[in-house]
């Protein structure tokens, strides 16, 4: 490997995927986040573009500006795509108010939205995360009010739907908090065996790996990939990102870099020694990620490259790894 080999190069050279979440904004008017996400990365998920409140800003009006805008900039630059997400408890349209709907009128809104955008994207998407978070940090199923209205059913019917009008898309489930083997991953593993035993067309599972208040154990990590590849499922890190609260932190920037590349190599290796061939970092560089805006507690740097678009150890830990690797 030469050292200006591009990271999406050697990921190629590897039958890897290494992806980027991607904002629409950014990718308009700021020429460095759009080369690193050309140059770096040879898969893309649209961050919030879209989720069913972006896409639906009035009663019945979808709007598909920004999608379009981040499924074209990847399919012109030969990037894999991952759409996200159909059915959420979040980012709901503003407008709606599901109360005021029978269960009957919310199965039908829901299938419409299936319909309408899976079956858009039939032809540029590769993987939709169909279901996103149904399952609450207890193992309880989620209460939201898809829920509510259809019972545990509503997973169901969500991948028959994308199923009916993107047949050739593969269809995850996607959650966060069960990376490694816990409470919440038992009942990830026990729902989508269920959905399979209904001969719902499930394809894999995504594990998001948001790595930020505490971190999983990688052999933990390894375990549950394999259990849930048992199943006859694939798994893909969809979400990854490494942040460190006060008290984890080791002092300086430099030395916290060194700890966070140890980690997205660890799962590197993991992903590489139990057959996931797909991972996604939560945004392209630092200046760009979701968490500053949601912890303040913890450290701001959670990505490969950094707010001056230069990578960091984070992104050379990857890139060695995925050139070096030996079964």
């Amino acid at each position: 490997m030469a050292d200006d080999d591009r990271l999406r190069d050697v990921a190629d050279d590897r039958d890897f995927q290494i992806g980027a979440a991607v904002a629409a904004q950014p990718l308009r008017t700021d020429a460095a986040y759009k080369k690193l996400l050309r140059n770096e990365f040879n898969y893309v998920t649209a961050e919030n573009a879209l989720k069913m409140g972006p896409l639906r800003p009035e009663e019945g009006v979808y709007d598909f500006t920004d999608a379009d805008a981040v499924v074209n900039y990847a399919r012109e630059h030969d990037q894999a795509v991952r759409a996200h997400t159909l059915a959420w408890h979040n980012q709901t349209p503003e407008w709606f108010q599901e109360w005021d709907h029978t269960p009957g009128q919310l199965e039908n809104f829901l299938r419409d939205h299936v319909h309408t955008a899976a079956g858009r994207y039939r032809s540029k998407v590769d993987t939709w995360d169909v279901v996103n978070e149904a399952v609450a940090d207890d193992g309880t199923m989620r209460e939201n009010l898809w829920y509510e209205a259809l019972g545990e059913e509503y997973l169901d019917k969500a991948f028959r739907w994308a199923n009916e009008v993107a047949p050739d898309t593969d269809l995850y489930y996607n959650d966060y908090g069960a990376d490694g083997v816990n409470v919440k991953s038992d009942a990830i593993y026990d729902l989508v065996e269920r959905m399979l035993d209904r001969g719902v067309p499930i394809d894999g599972v995504g594990l998001q790996m948001h790595a930020l208040h505490e971190k999983p154990g990688i052999d933990s990590v390894a375990e549950n990939i394999r259990r849930f590849k048992d199943l006859g499922l694939d798994v893909e890190i969809t979400e990854f990102d490494v942040a460190y609260l006060p008290e984890d932190d080791p002092g300086d920037q430099e030395a916290r870099w060194e700890k966070q590349a140890d980690f997205y190599r660890d799962i590197t290796e993991v992903c590489l020694d139990e057959g996931v061939d797909t991972m996604i970092v939560w945004g392209v560089r630092d200046s760009d990620s979701w968490i500053p805006g949601w912890f303040e507690n913890l450290t701001g740097d959670p990505l490969l490259f950094d707010s001056g678009n230069d990578p960091k150890p984070a992104y050379d830990a990857i890139k060695e790894t995925l050139a070096n690797y030996e079964a």
